[in-house]
Protein backbone atom coordinates (compact mmCIF):
# COMPACT_ATOMS: atom_id res chain seq x y z
CA UNK A 1 0.00 0.00 0.00
CA UNK A 2 1.31 3.43 -0.96
CA UNK A 3 1.66 5.93 1.89
CA UNK A 4 0.00 9.35 1.84
CA UNK A 5 3.15 11.34 0.78
CA UNK A 6 3.68 8.80 -2.01
CA UNK A 7 0.12 9.27 -3.24
CA UNK A 8 0.51 13.04 -3.27
CA UNK A 9 3.73 12.75 -5.28
CA UNK A 10 2.06 10.37 -7.75
CA UNK A 11 -0.93 12.71 -8.18
CA UNK A 12 1.42 15.70 -8.70
CA UNK A 13 3.41 13.82 -11.35
CA UNK A 14 0.24 12.72 -13.16
CA UNK A 15 -1.18 16.26 -13.13
CA UNK A 16 2.09 17.70 -14.43
CA UNK A 17 2.25 15.10 -17.20
CA UNK A 18 -1.36 15.81 -18.18
CA UNK A 19 -0.67 19.55 -18.25
CA UNK A 20 2.34 19.06 -20.51
CA UNK A 21 0.32 16.90 -22.89
CA UNK A 22 -2.47 19.47 -23.14
CA UNK A 23 -0.02 22.36 -23.59
CA UNK A 24 1.84 20.50 -26.33
CA UNK A 25 -1.37 19.63 -28.15
CA UNK A 26 -2.65 23.22 -28.07
CA UNK A 27 0.64 24.89 -29.02
CA UNK A 28 0.12 24.44 -32.78
CA UNK A 29 -3.55 25.41 -32.73
CA UNK A 30 -3.20 28.81 -31.07
CA UNK A 31 -3.22 31.97 -33.16
CA UNK A 32 -2.92 35.41 -31.68
CA UNK A 33 -5.31 38.34 -32.19
CA UNK A 34 -3.67 41.53 -33.41
CA UNK A 35 -4.89 44.94 -34.46
CA UNK A 36 -3.89 46.63 -37.74
CA UNK A 37 -1.59 48.96 -35.78
CA UNK A 38 0.24 45.99 -34.22
CA UNK A 39 0.69 44.27 -37.57
CA UNK A 40 1.91 47.48 -39.23
CA UNK A 41 4.41 48.30 -36.48
CA UNK A 42 5.78 44.74 -36.41
CA UNK A 43 5.48 43.37 -39.97
CA UNK A 44 7.83 40.46 -39.20
CA UNK A 45 5.45 39.31 -36.43
CA UNK A 46 2.52 39.60 -38.83
CA UNK A 47 4.20 37.14 -41.20
CA UNK A 48 3.47 34.42 -38.66
CA UNK A 49 -0.05 33.02 -38.74
CA UNK A 50 -2.17 35.48 -36.77
CA UNK A 51 -5.70 36.70 -36.30
CA UNK A 52 -6.27 40.27 -37.39
CA UNK A 53 -9.33 42.14 -36.21
CA UNK A 54 -10.95 45.45 -37.04
CA UNK A 55 -13.82 47.15 -38.81
CA UNK A 56 -14.39 46.54 -42.52
CA UNK A 57 -13.80 50.00 -44.00
CA UNK A 58 -16.93 51.26 -45.80
CA UNK A 59 -16.34 51.50 -49.55
CA UNK A 60 -13.34 49.16 -49.49
CA UNK A 61 -15.08 45.85 -50.26
CA UNK A 62 -14.46 44.43 -53.74
CA UNK A 63 -15.62 41.03 -54.97
CA UNK A 64 -13.98 39.56 -58.08
CA UNK A 65 -15.12 35.99 -58.61
CA UNK A 66 -13.92 34.07 -55.56
CA UNK A 67 -11.44 36.82 -54.56
CA UNK A 68 -12.57 39.21 -51.81
CA UNK A 69 -10.50 42.35 -51.14
CA UNK A 70 -11.25 44.81 -48.35
CA UNK A 71 -9.54 46.89 -45.67
CA UNK A 72 -9.70 46.35 -41.92
CA UNK A 73 -9.26 49.40 -39.70
CA UNK A 74 -8.79 50.04 -36.01
CA UNK A 75 -7.68 53.23 -34.24
CA UNK A 76 -6.85 54.99 -37.52
CA UNK A 77 -4.68 52.20 -38.96
CA UNK A 78 -5.74 50.14 -42.00
CA UNK A 79 -4.57 46.88 -43.54
CA UNK A 80 -5.67 45.58 -46.94
CA UNK A 81 -6.95 41.99 -46.78
CA UNK A 82 -7.27 39.47 -49.61
CA UNK A 83 -9.21 36.25 -49.22
CA UNK A 84 -10.18 33.53 -51.64
CA UNK A 85 -13.62 32.08 -51.08
CA UNK A 86 -17.03 33.32 -50.13
CA UNK A 87 -17.16 35.38 -46.91
CA UNK A 88 -19.86 34.67 -44.31
CA UNK A 89 -23.36 35.78 -45.20
CA UNK A 90 -23.30 38.42 -42.43
CA UNK A 91 -20.02 39.97 -43.68
CA UNK A 92 -20.63 43.67 -44.46
CA UNK A 93 -18.83 46.98 -44.69
CA UNK A 94 -18.85 48.89 -41.42
CA UNK A 95 -19.05 45.67 -39.37
CA UNK A 96 -16.28 44.16 -37.25
CA UNK A 97 -14.48 41.12 -38.61
CA UNK A 98 -11.58 38.86 -37.68
CA UNK A 99 -9.43 37.25 -40.37
CA UNK A 100 -6.84 34.51 -40.02
CA UNK A 101 -3.74 34.33 -42.18
CA UNK A 102 -0.38 36.00 -42.80
CA UNK A 103 0.92 39.41 -43.79
CA UNK A 104 2.64 39.21 -47.16
CA UNK A 105 5.86 40.98 -48.11
CA UNK A 106 3.65 43.28 -50.22
CA UNK A 107 1.94 44.59 -47.03
CA UNK A 108 -1.33 42.82 -47.88
CA UNK A 109 -2.81 40.42 -45.35
CA UNK A 110 -3.58 37.10 -47.09
CA UNK A 111 -6.48 35.54 -45.20
CA UNK A 112 -7.80 32.03 -45.46
CA UNK A 113 -10.61 32.44 -42.95
CA UNK A 114 -13.02 35.31 -42.16
CA UNK A 115 -15.23 35.51 -39.07
CA UNK A 116 -17.76 38.27 -38.44
CA UNK A 117 -17.70 39.69 -34.92
CA UNK A 118 -20.97 40.76 -33.39
CA UNK A 119 -22.19 42.15 -30.11
CA UNK A 120 -23.45 40.03 -27.25
CA UNK A 121 -26.91 41.59 -27.38
CA UNK A 122 -29.59 39.46 -29.00
CA UNK A 123 -32.62 41.06 -30.63
CA UNK A 124 -35.31 39.01 -32.30
CA UNK A 125 -36.20 39.96 -35.87
CA UNK A 126 -38.58 42.92 -36.08
CA UNK A 127 -42.02 42.31 -37.59
CA UNK A 128 -42.43 43.65 -41.13
CA UNK A 129 -42.75 47.42 -41.18
CA UNK A 130 -41.41 47.92 -37.64
CA UNK A 131 -37.99 49.40 -36.93
CA UNK A 132 -35.75 47.20 -34.75
CA UNK A 133 -35.02 50.24 -32.54
CA UNK A 134 -38.72 50.96 -31.99
CA UNK A 135 -38.94 48.37 -29.21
Amino acid sequence: MIRRPGRLALVAVLLAAGGLLVTGALRDTLTYYRTPAEVLTDPAGGRERVRLGGEVVPGSLRLDGDLVVFRLADAGHQVTVRQRGVPPETFREGEDAVVEGRLGADGVFHADHVVVRHGNEYRPAAPAGESPDAR
